[in-house]
């Protein structure tokens, strides 16, 4: 996230007007979450991904970049959808150098998206080695990145949200977000799940608070800054899925949301 496009706001604009964001994996889940939630706060918002309507990744998912980049429209904001390999340097050189605004101006915000707070992961085994391993290394990258951005006035924040319903997870139940609450029948400790919205306003609410420097470095929840922030999920509510999974889900708890949402 980058500062201003041109100068001072007018009293009454949106929160991030005028910002310029870049939301990578822009195509479904938490990246199209964020990007909604960014344009519905005013930003102009580069989203990227392998997926397009002309071309599908070798994930074969139906959402695109293209539809994202229209969600954002729809919500307020100004949505540029461009086709980006981030395992391709070359492809991230043409992206940057078309962008190219995080240091240039103080108040830039990375956000690096990852499974589980730093203080979770560090005494929980996450799934498999390599599983474990990558969200270590998001975890570093995060910690890295604030320093070498303070001195330009940016921040990097670790970010996780807590079970997502992502669109795979909601076809894996066979539900959708309407009726997402039936795969409780089968899964319990799903009524915890929160929606792509919430971790998106998440990021919304830290690019937009003009002191985000006092998160640099740090590991943050959805769940945390929703009471921080004061803002809520689609349905009204502010799931706070770590601090559940720590004292419900993990001790073996029948499932009980009362309180954590």
């Amino acid at each position: 996230m980058s500062g201003s496009e041109g100068g001072q706001l007018p009293a009454g604009e949106k929160a991030l007007a005028g910002k310029v964001a870049l939301v990578t994996g822009g195509s479904r889940a938490a990246g199209r979450g964020i990007a909604v939630q960014l344009g519905a706060a005013g930003a102009t918002v580069y989203v990227t991904g392998r997926t397009t309507r002309a071309q599908r990744s070798e994930m074969n998912r139906p959402e695109t970049i293209d539809e994202t980049a229209e969600l954002v429209d729809a919500a307020g904001g100004r949505g540029i959808a461009v086709q980006v390999d981030h395992t391709s340097p070359e492809e991230v050189r043409e992206l940057v150098a078309r962008i190219e605004l995080l240091i240039k101006s103080p108040g830039g915000l990375v956000v690096e998206m990852t499974d589980g707070t730093n203080e979770y992961n560090a005494t929980n085994y996450r799934v498999s080695f390599f599983y474990d391993v990558a969200k270590g290394a998001v975890s570093r990258m995060a910690f890295a990145l604030a320093h070498e951005l303070e001195q330009y006035g940016a921040a990097a924040v670790l970010l996780t949200p807590g079970w997502l319903r992502s669109e795979a997870m909601l076809d894996g139940f066979g539900v959708t977000e309407e009726n997402w609450q039936d795969a409780t029948k089968a899964i319990p400790h799903f009524a915890i799940s929160e929606s792509p919205s919430y971790v998106g306003r998440a990021v919304a609410a830290l690019a937009a608070d003009s002191d985000v420097a006092r998160w640099n470095g740090k590991s943050v929840s959805s769940g945390e800054l929703a009471r921080i922030y004061g803002f809520t999920d689609l349905d009204g509510s502010r799931p706070d899925a770590w601090r559940y999974i720590v004292e419900v889900q993990d001790p073996g708890k029948p499932a009980n949301t009362t309180g954590y949402r």
